[in-house]
């Protein structure tokens, strides 16, 4: 029984030492949870952080809005104390970030998907919305635009150039940076569709040449009509209210926030609200996630009971607390499997590409 136990105590040693390595720089033993990411998961994240510093012993975890990708390669770098335990990501994890973790020995990752955001395109409560297509938002945004079996620089100034139905106002459009998962969702979701449809043979490439598609179909225009505002969609909102012919790209849950200052063009015919996001038929929505690191759920008090908190029925339940918040939810047996492998803190696998 001797040689047991001291052969699981070598066991847990061994399985920790790459943790108590990381904290040789004389950090010491972390009692917070430390997330990072998503700035449109991050008011989700704090809400339930407040929560659960509330309803347990535990501290309040620390929580940073740093983006989608910034956070994902804060969270890759490494095991230990002065890595983050946790990363918000407002689009599913890349197969490339995947592999980059676990070059740095972050192996195991938890994903946990906590419901769903719709990006829209708001504007100041001062004029009525334009109607917008994917076609119009492309053509609107894009570095380059069809003419012909070429390309040219978009020379698209004014909404009313790409759309006579469309106002006649300037195209500003406030958006987030590369490093926004916001950005990410929305290049995918509403300018790659529009792209499709700009021409038949970019629509070919698809399928010929998805490289290409994906460099022409993503590449934001760089003369003044696009603006990167950064990652706080607060900021964004401010700007709209001093524009009110300027858009802006944020998620829902901003626009909800901020429902007395703005509101938000349809899309393809469909208004961004809680229903249509729930039942799909907004075309521009996104599932949101958070991804924890596994072995530092031994090691980082009350990281097991954050997850339980996180995808609980309280919380991320069709009437909990998150979806007065603007959160999306999951249907209620998708939800629970998700807890479920959260609890048994089920590793990701990726599909094959």
């Amino acid at each position: 029984m001797l040689l047991q136990a001291r052969l699981l105590i070598a066991s847990v040693m061994l399985a920790a030492l790459p943790l108590m390595v990381g904290c040789g720089s004389g950090q010491g033993v972390r009692e917070h949870i430390h997330i990072v990411g998503s700035s449109t998961v991050y008011p989700f994240s704090t809400v339930v952080a407040e929560q659960f510093g509330q309803k347990t012993p535990f501290p309040t975890p620390l929580i940073e809005s740093t983006g989608s990708g910034g956070g994902i390669k804060l969270f890759c770098a490494g095991l230990g104390f002065q890595h983050p335990d946790v990363v918000n990501s407002s689009r599913r994890i890349k197969a490339s970030e995947v592999a980059a973790c676990e070059r740095h020995a972050v192996d195991d990752i938890v994903e946990v998907n906590i419901g769903y955001d719709g990006i829209v395109m708001g504007l100041s409560r001062a004029n009525p919305p334009p109607a917008l297509t994917r076609a119009h938002i492309f053509l609107a945004l894009a570095k380059q635009v069809p003419d012909g079996d070429g390309l040219i620089d978009n020379p698209h100034r004014f909404w009313s150039d790409i759309d006579p139905a469309l106002p006649n106002w300037e195209i500003q459009v406030f958006g987030p940076p590369p490093t926004s998962g916001t950005r990410d969702a929305f290049v995918e979701l509403a300018m790659e569709d529009g792209c499709k449809h700009s021409a038949g043979w970019i629509a070919a490439l698809a399928h010929t040449d998805e490289r290409r598609f994906r460099v022409l179909c993503h590449a934001m225009r760089e003369d003044g009509h696009f603006v990167e505002a950064g990652e706080n969609d607060n900021l964004i909102v401010k700007k709209l209210n001093a524009n009110p012919q300027a858009l802006g790209i944020f998620g829902f849950s901003s626009l909800d926030q901020n429902l007395d200052q703005v509101q938000a063009a349809p899309v393809d015919g469909v208004t961004p609200t809680f229903a249509n996001i729930a039942n799909r038929s907004y075309p521009v929505s996104r599932p949101l996630y958070f991804y924890v690191k596994k072995r530092h759920v031994r090691l980082v008090p009350g990281l097991r009971e954050f997850l339980a908190e996180f995808t609980g029925e309280d919380a991320s339940g069709e009437f909990g607390y998150l979806s007065y918040r603007g959160l999306i939810p999951l249907a209620d047996g998708h939800r629970r499997d998700v807890a479920q492998r959260a609890a048994d803190l089920t590793p990701l696998r990726l599909p094959e590409s």
